[in-house]
């Protein structure tokens, strides 16, 4: 007997779904064709025209000139996605900076602000008011380019779910809602901004968006992502999609023990990798005044220094070959302030990874460690994730006519 399918979709419903279908063709692409993408995605040519113009006059593609094929028939109008309109707003707020960046629907970066700031100083309500000052000024700015913030979203360290940061133990925060303090600090120093849709997630979860959709993996889409910041924070994407774990917390790769002797850490347990590859544990064991500094007496080959490294890429390597051995990923992605650091890391980081991975395939020699790309921090994954959901759903964000 057949099972119900459940309603059928209507004319209106297929219509917003093909809608998105070429938009997020168009937008993969970055440049291309009526023609292209009707190959692309199986519709007829007069369907993607008819589509195609209803989203030029929506404002969300744009043309721009001709292009030949070099075959029989007239030239082809290139299509973009559009430079105005919705854009994403990213805000990473981290230990010591938050950075606020407003990305269009080409996914290139129209407005970044960053500001240190010691957050660990200050109430949760006052980091969150400082951050939503700064998205504002950024929205200001951007504004006056033709954009306007279609959600934000909120790169946030430790655990996070429904908009609330549940612990963050390198802040002091404890059920802290944040999206409510973020949205209702936001409105207050821009009124246009209220009902914003906002969505919050942890750092490292949305690096590793970052890297997935903007970096270059060359097609990996199962890997770790460990973010080195003052802490240690992970991720993991299993064929292109997050590994969230039953509650949201997967990932915390920080506080995985690897030494169950080893100092306190804020999380109250002891020994936690971050206590030996976290960026506050490396600074004070190199006698370093900061990361540049590091980096600068590491390549003088200052021995304390170099102990340093090759400790925190030891801990590294012991905790990652549990992870290896556990998740079978095709590569660990390095970000935050490791990509500066892996010519020092790498070394004893490889040697663990090789001495302890059951698969045989973690060879120091097998160039499965990759640092992270350049632009791809958690505050252009937290801006991607807001142009995801227009791209799904390019009505719900259109301007509104007149």
């Amino acid at each position: 007997m057949n099972q119900p399918t459940g309603p059928k979709a209507d004319k209106s419903g297929v219509r917003r779904h093909n809608l998105s279908l070429v938009l997020r063709t168009v937008h993969e692409a970055g440049e291309t064709t009526r023609a292209a993408v009707a190959a692309r995605v199986g519709l007829t040519r007069p369907a993607v025209s008819s589509l195609v113009e209803q989203l030029l006059d929506l404002g969300l593609l744009v043309e721009k000139g001709k292009t030949f094929s070099g075959q029989a028939g007239r030239p082809g109008t290139v299509l973009t996605p559009a430079g105005t309109g919705p854009a994403g707003v990213g805000v990473e707020i981290n230990i010591d900076y938050v950075t606020v960046r407003v990305v269009d629907l080409t996914g290139t970066d129209r407005v970044r602000r960053t500001e240190r700031l010691d957050n660990r100083a200050a109430p949760a309500a006052d980091v969150l008011a400082r951050a939503a000052r700064i998205a504002a000024e950024a929205l200001d700015e951007a504004a006056g380019a033709g954009l306007a913030a279609a959600g934000a979203g909120l790169a946030l360290p430790g655990l996070v779910r429904d908009g609330t940061v549940r612990q963050a133990p390198n802040l002091g925060w404890n059920e802290v809602p944040a999206e409510a303090l973020f949205g209702k600090a936001l409105a207050a120093r821009r009124p246009a901004t209220a009902g914003l849709a906002l969505t919050s997630d942890n750092e490292a979860n949305m690096a590793a968006l970052a890297e997935l959709w903007s970096g270059s993996l060359g097609g990996i889409r199962t890997f770790l992502h460990v973010t080195g910041e003052i802490g240690v924070g992970g991720a993991i994407v299993v064929h292109g999609e997050l590994l969230r774990g039953a509650h949201g917390f997967a990932g915390e790769i920080g506080h995985l023990v690897v030494d169950a002797g080893g100092p306190r850490c804020r999380c109250g347990s002891r020994g936690c990798l971050e206590q030996y590859a976290g960026q506050a544990a490396l600074l004070a064991s190199a006698d370093a005044t900061d990361v540049p500094d590091l980096v600068r007496r590491a390549g003088s080959g200052e021995p304390r220094v170099l102990a340093a490294l090759a400790e925190a890429g030891r801990m590294l390597g012991r905790a990652l070959s549990g992870a290896v051995n556990l998740l079978d990923p095709e590569a660990v992605v390095l970000g935050g302030i490791y990509p500066q650091l892996m010519p020092w890391l790498t070394p004893a980081l490889a040697e663990e990874l090789s001495a302890r991975v059951v698969s045989g395939l973690w060879t120091p020699d097998a160039a499965r460690l990759r640092p992270a790309s350049a632009a791809t921090d958690a505050s252009r994954g937290a801006a991607a994730l807001i142009l995801h959901d227009v791209l799904a759903d390019p009505l719900a964000y259109a301007p509104p006519s007149g």
